[in-house]
C-alpha cells in the first residue's frame, strides 16, 4: 500500500475516504502514533489521490466531503474512539510537540504558583526591567520571562488555547526550529515594544500567540501544502481583537504593543520561511 498523507483523527479521514470512494479510489486507514495514515492500493492513482488529499487539508469543510459521506459512507463502519477522557488526553498530547507542551505547562505552573501565595516573589524574578526595584540589566532573562506571566484565568486560557492549537500545528508539521524561533523572537522583541509603549508592568504570552497567528496566516496562503493554514474567520477575529485593544472599549489592560509586535514578527518569519523552507 502507498501512503498519500496523514490526518490527526479517524473522523476527519473518513470524510476524505468517502470522497475518494466516489472517485473510484480505494483508500483505507492505518493507525499511527499521531493520528492515522491514508493508504491506497493502486500506485497509478497516487498523483490524483495526493492532490485530493492536499485539497482536503486546505479546505476540509467543503460541502462536497459531507455530500460524499452521505452518498458513499458505509453505515456499518465502526470507528472506535475509545474512552472519551483518554481520547481527549491523547488528542491534547498528539496535537502538540515537546516545545509546545513545555511552554504550556510552564505557564500553567507559574500561574498556579502565583495564585497559591507566591505572586510577589515570582513577579519580582520574572517581570520586565523596571517593574521592580531589584531588577538589574544583568538579569537578561527578564527580556523574555514576562511572556510566561498571566494575571487572570481568561488571560491564560485565551493565550494557551491559541498557543497549543497553532504552536502544536507548526511543531508537528514543520518541526522544532520554526516554532522555537517564533517563541524566542516573539517573546522578546514585542516585550521591548510594549515596554516603550506602556511601561514595564505587563505579562502574558500574547506576543508569541500573535507571532504564531501571523506565521500561520502567511504560510497558509503562501505554502498551503504545509498543512498549517488558518480559516479566514479566525484571522479576522484575531485582527479585530488587536484593533479593539487600541480603542480601550472593553476597559481591559491589554498589551497592545506585544500584540502588534508579535504579529509583525510572525508575518516576517512567515514570508521568509515561505520562500526558503523546504516542506
Amino acid at each position: 500500500m502507498i501512503e498519500i498523507g496523514r490526518l490527526p483523527n479517524s473522523r476527519a479521514a473518513q470524510a476524505l475516504i468517502d470522497y475518494l470512494k466516489g472517485l473510484n479510489i480505494d483508500c483505507e486507514l492505518v493507525p499511527t502514533e499521531q493520528g492515522v495514515a491514508l493508504m491506497i492500493h493502486d500506485q497509478s492513482q497516487f498523483d490524483r489521490a495526493h492532490r485530493e488529499f492536499q485539497a482536503f487539508i486546505h479546505n476540509p469543510y467543503d460541502e462536497k466531503y459531507l455530500a460524499a459521506s452521505w452518498e458513499n459512507g458505509d453505515t456499518h463502519t465502526k470507528l472506535d474512539y475509545g474512552n472519551p477522557s483518554l481520547q481527549l488526553i491523547s488528542q491534547f498530547i498528539t496535537g502538540a510537540g515537546p516545545l509546545t507542551l513545555l511552554v504550556f505547562f510552564t505557564c500553567v505552573v507559574i500561574y498556579a504558583a502565583m495564585n497559591l501565595g507566591f505572586a510577589n516573589p515570582i513577579f519580582e524574578q520574572l517581570s520586565f526591567f523596571g517593574a521592580t526595584q531589584s531588577a538589574t540589566l544583568s538579569e537578561f532573562w527578564r527580556i523574555f520571562t514576562p511572556s510566561l506571566l498571566h494575571f487572570s484565568a481568561m488571560h491564560i486560557i485565551f493565550n494557551l488555547l491559541w498557543w497549543w492549537y497553532l504552536g502544536g500545528k507548526i511543531e508537528n508539521k514543520l518541526g522544532f526550529t520554526p516554532l522555537f524561533i517564533l517563541l524566542i523572537v516573539g517573546g522578546t522583541l514585542p516585550n521591548i515594544l510594549q515596554y516603550y509603549m506602556a511601561g514595564p508592568g505587563f505579562g502574558g504570552l500574547s506576543g508569541v500567540v500573535y507571532a504564531v497567528v501571523g506565521y500561520t496566516w502567511v504560510m497558509g496562503v503562501k505554502r498551503p501544502e504545509s498543512g498549517i493554514g488558518l480559516p479566514p474567520a479566525y484571522i479576522g477575529f484575531m485582527l479585530l481583537w488587536l484593533v479593539f485593544g487600541f480603542t480601550d472599549m472593553f476597559g481591559l489592560s491589554i498589551a497592545n504593543g506585544a500584540h502588534l509586535g508579535g504579529l509583525l514578527v510572525g508575518l516576517i518569519q512567515g514570508f521568509v520561511d515561505s520562500k526558503t523552507r523546504k516542506i
